[in-house]
């Protein structure tokens, strides 16, 4: 790898996860990294993933090739022109920041177009932190390039090559076509998910039997509401304008849901489910960076004791892993008091062939 020596700016969840990647695939990647909490730093060190603890940007980043700027997305921006002195000729700068445009804005102000590309890897956690951080977290997940006017196909050759060595899939964006896409995708979901947990808490009972019953569906779609607050007010913030077009055309939408289920229009309302499911059917599970298959089945037994531990230790002597293990406390769609989930389809088939032979209860997802 030509970009011998690295450094971070923040090392979190994701600058600490490239950070491992890197190292992972090339040990001898001398790596630097800066961020307020030391003791972070200290055991990065320990770990062997951080060769130099800097102190602040300054001097030691003459030495870099790539600088990564992995700090909340608000703060970034501002590291650019305190970094600015100490770029060595060739070098790179490069952020991991969800929204793309108010970064760009500062970089083509700042003069700095010919050593700037963005960058947003399509990963996450509800967890945060450098403690939280994996080799793997970017493995099979997008990882969004946006070049600037002056940037070189070499230069985009290089981040796409660190992408790709981390196990990401890079794809090369405009970085205003990034920022509205995220909106649609990304960003509005975590709004809907917030609001509607809100407005299930607003709603609920003194009893809080909508909290107690919550289960299934309502967990899967408000799952991201439990995500950093801070982090997606700086999100939503400086991404405001593209945000702001997409939730006016879903409040439109809802609008007219809303009108249509007043007046019991049943072919519209069967429509929309039906066109929905058409299309998300549609995310292909081979799709590179696709929404990966879940593959799962779930169990009927009766709550005994022991009866967990009798069904692992079947599965268990056939070898065949297990990925998790939950309690259906709803079961509105007919599923079995137990949902057992599996790293891929042979490992489920094998499952389910066994314990069929143990005539357990089984029904497919």
């Amino acid at each position: 790898m030509n970009d011998a020596v690295i450094a971070f700016i923040g090392l979190g969840l994701i600058g600490g996860s490239i950070a491992r990647g890197i190292k992972r695939e090339a040990p001898d990647t001398k790596i630097m990294a800066y961020m307020r909490t030391r003791k972070k730093l200290l055991k990065a060190k320990e770990d062997g993933i951080v060769d130099v603890i800097l102190n602040g940007v300054g001097e030691e980043l003459k030495e870099c090739d790539l600088i990564f700027l992995c700090t909340p997305v608000e703060y970034n921006a501002n590291y650019l022109s305190q970094i600015q002195p100490f770029l060595k000729p060739g070098a790179i700068i490069t952020d991991v920041g969800s929204t793309k445009t108010d970064i760009h804005e500062e970089v083509i102000r700042l003069g700095m177009e010919s050593c700037f590309i963005g960058g947003h890897p399509m990963a996450g956690s509800e967890k945060t932190g450098y403690e939280n951080s994996t080799s793997h977290l970017l493995e099979n997940a997008y990882y969004i390039i946006t070049p600037t006017t002056l940037t070189t196909s070499g230069q985009t050759d290089r981040l796409v090559n660190i992408a790709t060595m981390i196990g990401s899939l890079p794809i090369v964006l405009d970085y205003q076509e990034h920022d509205f896409v995220t909106a649609g995708i990304s960003h509005l979901p975590h709004i809907i998910a917030s609001s509607l947990v809100n407005l299930i808490r607003d709603t609920d009972s003194g009893q809080g039997l909508m909290k107690q019953l919550a289960a299934g569906g309502f967990k899967d779609i408000t799952r991201i509401a439990s995500s950093s607050p801070e982090m997606w007010e700086q999100i939503c913030l400086t991404n405001h304008k593209n945000l702001g077009i997409i939730l006016e055309r879903y409040i439109t939408s809802l609008n007219q849901i809303l009108a249509e289920l007043k007046s019991k229009n049943s072919p519209y309302i069967h429509e929309l489910f039906q066109s929905s499911r058409i299309y998300r059917d549609s995310f292909s599970e081979h799709a590179a960076g696709s929404i990966p298959p879940e593959h799962f089945f779930t169990v009927d037994m009766a709550d005994e004791v022991g009866a967990i531990s009798t069904l692992s230790v079947i599965l268990a002597a056939k070898g065949i892993s297990i990925k998790n293990i939950g309690i259906n406390h709803n079961r509105e769609q007919g599923e079995g008091a137990l949902r057992i989930e599996f790293y891929d389809r042979e490992n489920m088939n094998q499952a389910w062939k066994q314990l069929e032979h143990y005539h357990y209860d089984l029904t497919s997802n």
